[in-house]
């Protein structure tokens, strides 16, 4: 099995053969952009407090951080949904290093701005075994320093590949997390984080094992 970089690397040369290269142009300036912006060097950084959150999982049951880091470490991944083909990779790669997660003690959550029915679609379709938490209104992102809003120039290319992020989101804006990474300790400080502004790029699974082993 290909590792999650290799996976997107094969996705990235199939995108290129089937979208206008006048669309690619517009959805990397906009990631260039979002880049510059400093929202990277903004988010929650290694070595802080992990602000603390009490939200649903998928099926309306309550999670809270303070709970999660009651037993061991907790990995968070912060994603943007399931209509993003890069979540759905990333997600399946956590499920299969999901045994290697909890034997290192952890437990592991995905969070999303997406609705419980939503979240529950992409949890069935990537037949995931972990928790996914419905960050409404991306308060928990934000509270980490990882929410922006979609470009106006990638609005109508996202209505084109069916994308309705306030339909998907259940509210009427267009904010959306970056996708990020956090393991934090049983202390509540944030062991090693990993946030790229360049929703392509993901961490490894292999890289949270080798983090948690660390604490």
């Amino acid at each position: 099995m290909p590792n999650l970089s290799e996976q997107i690397a094969d996705y990235e040369v199939e995108k290129e053969k089937k979208v206008p290269k006048e669309i690619l142009d517009v959805m990397n300036k906009a990631t260039t952009e979002l880049k510059s912006s400093g929202i990277e060097e903004q988010s929650l950084q290694t070595g802080r407090k992990a602000p603390a959150f009490k939200i649903k999982n998928h099926l309306g049951e309550e999670r809270s951080l303070s709970e999660l880091i009651e037993s061991g470490p907790v990995v968070l991944s912060f994603y943007r949904g399931g209509w993003c083909p890069y979540c759905n990779l990333e997600l399946a790669a956590l499920q299969r290093a999901l045994p290697e997660i909890e034997a290192a003690g952890a437990k592991l959550v995905a969070i999303s701005p997406e609705t419980p029915d939503n979240s529950l679609s992409t949890r069935e379709k990537n037949e995931i075994a972990f928790d996914v938490l419905y960050d409404e209104g991306n308060k928990v992102a934000e509270s980490y320093g990882l929410v922006f809003t979609l470009s106006d120039d990638l609005r109508p290319i996202y209505d084109k590949f069916g994308i309705n992020i306030p339909e998907f989101n259940g509210e009427d804006t267009f904010k959306l997390p970056v996708p990020a990474t956090y393991v934090i300790s049983t202390h509540g400080i944030v062991a090693y984080h990993f946030v790229d502004a360049d929703y392509t790029k993901r961490l490894e699974p292999s890289d949270i094992i080798k983090a948690l082993k660390e604490i």
